[in-house]
């Protein structure tokens, strides 16, 4: 008889890092125009949903404060936040912000993602 151990598909770093999340000079750069032109500092709050046309899809919301247990990452003074259920589906992500002929948006640049839409919100793993 033999025994069949698998990892898990997903482990939930601790916050403390080891999360290979960055967010790029152009997400922090576009950051601190928002704060600039609300009078305010802002975050950037990164999710993944279930849903969209392959399956996940990216949620991106500017708040004001952080939640107790959500996951900060840094750049040049601006933030972006992870909650932990999203982080498995983000881990070694890159949140960038895109100004081409697409539009200007915010942007997950995820190795994880098997396969994405044409717009880039939502994928699959």
């Amino acid at each position: 008889m033999s025994t069949v151990q698998s990892a898990p598909l997903f482990q939930i770093s601790p916050a403390s890092g080891g999360h290979g999340l960055s967010l790029s000079g152009s997400a922090a750069a576009r950051l601190a125009e928002l704060a600039l032109a609300e009078g305010h500092p802002v975050l950037l709050r990164v999710a993944v949903d279930g849903g969209g046309c392959s399956g996940f899809q990216y949620r991106f919301e500017l708040i004001e404060a952080a939640e107790a247990d959500d996951i900060r990452i840094e750049t040049d003074g601006q933030a972006a936040l992870v909650d932990p259920v999203s982080l498995p589906f983000l881990k070694g992500s890159e949140i960038a912000f895109v100004d081409d002929l697409a539009g200007a948006q915010f942007v997950v640049r995820n190795p994880n993602a098997a396969s994405s839409c044409g717009c880039g919100v939502s994928f699959s793993i």
